[in-house]
């Protein structure tokens, strides 16, 4: 009896849990950047040669090279942080435009001199972007950055939402 008991008790215990866990992966997180098209490939070989495995890189996409690029609210700042296990590089991609001040003209810069950093030309917020997360490490901003995926496929890097 006492262990029919304990059974049922677990059994709605790893209910809970597994109900709870459901819930907590929902990614209802709302920016305060609007959900703009993004659509990005850069070629890493031929366009962006130096930028292929280089570490505290920046490039930034202010407008659209091509009419099939699509480039965000306030444009794509794309890093490239530190290695992974292989040696291979990493990339990380963002919305420019500040959380904060949330305008499609007012864009967060690399801060020279500071690995992985960015700055808000307006508010001065700077957002270390260095591990992938964009968060805000002073300034008045309490949001992460818009991120995007950033995914290398042989040659190419595909930025999108």
């Amino acid at each position: 009896m006492c262990t029919a008991m304990n059974l049922r008790n677990l059994n709605i215990g790893l209910l809970i849990l597994g109900a709870s866990l459901v819930n907590g992966c929902d990614d209802s997180y709302v920016s305060s950047i609007p959900n703009y098209p993004v659509s990005l490939q850069l070629n890493l070989t031929t366009t962006y040669p130096t930028f292929r495995n280089s570490i505290n890189e920046f490039l930034t996409f202010k407008a659209r090279r091509y009419e099939y690029d699509r480039i965000g609210f306030g444009g794509i700042l794309v890093y490239s942080g530190l290695p992974d296990d292989y040696g291979n590089a990493v990339y990380y991609a963002f919305d420019m435009a500040c959380p904060y001040e949330a305008q499609n003209n007012v864009r967060v810069y690399p801060v020279e001199d500071g690995y992985g950093q960015v700055k808000c030309e307006k508010c001065e917020s700077v957002y270390d972007v260095a591990f992938g997360f964009g968060i805000p490490v002073s300034g008045p901003s309490k949001e992460a950055l818009k991120k995007y995926k950033a995914t290398l496929s042989n040659d190419v890097l595909y930025i999108s939402r």
